[in-house]
């Protein structure tokens, strides 16, 4: 086969290559059903008015009066990300807010870590975020002295917000 003959098949054989996949991408784009848009996953925590009683057994919500629940992991680096925040909190949210601190891990592994980063809270408690209504870490719950939740935060707080939530927790 001389040069030009094998120019040619080249180019023929480009040629269909380029067709059959113009074709693939065409009747895909045209013909196929689009797929279901995909929301993005977002992390959501027991709504205003969850009773927590029954699901977290073991805190005196009477006693406490208000109570912060931090829904955290020692395995979320969102949660490590928030502990200077969590430190802040403490400082500026006043004495008359009790803080108790939820995570998935043993309570000895919890309270190490709680005090490696420097977050001090007046009670450690294992559960699943499922149990207390959270889907996702970190999130926080403000409950009243009925164990009600009456305000949720998910995620990490954004410095924006901040204030925000320090005015939340010193009404009351």
């Amino acid at each position: 086969m001389n040069l030009p003959g094998k120019i040619e098949t080249v180019a023929n054989v480009a040629t269909i290559g380029v067709a059959v996949l113009l074709s693939t991408v065409l009747v895909k784009v045209y013909l196929l059903p689009a797929p279901a848009p995909r929301t993005p996953w977002s992390a959501t925590a027991a709504a205003a008015g969850t009773d927590l009683k029954s699901r977290l057994p073991g805190v005196d919500w009477r006693k406490n009066g208000r109570t912060l629940v931090l829904a955290i992991s020692t395995q979320c680096h969102f949660c490590k990300d928030s502990t200077p925040f969590y430190r802040k909190l403490q400082e500026q949210a006043g004495k008359g807010l009790k803080t108790v601190a939820v995570l998935p891990q043993p309570v000895a592994d919890a309270e190490r870590y709680l005090n490696s980063e420097g977050v001090h809270v007046d009670q450690v408690k294992q559960a699943t975020m499922s149990d207390i209504g959270v889907q996702g870490t970190p999130a926080m719950l403000l409950v009243n002295s009925a164990g009600v939740v009456t305000k949720t935060w998910v995620g990490k707080i954004q410095p924006e917000q901040e204030q925000e939530v320090l005015a939340a927790l010193r009404r009351g």
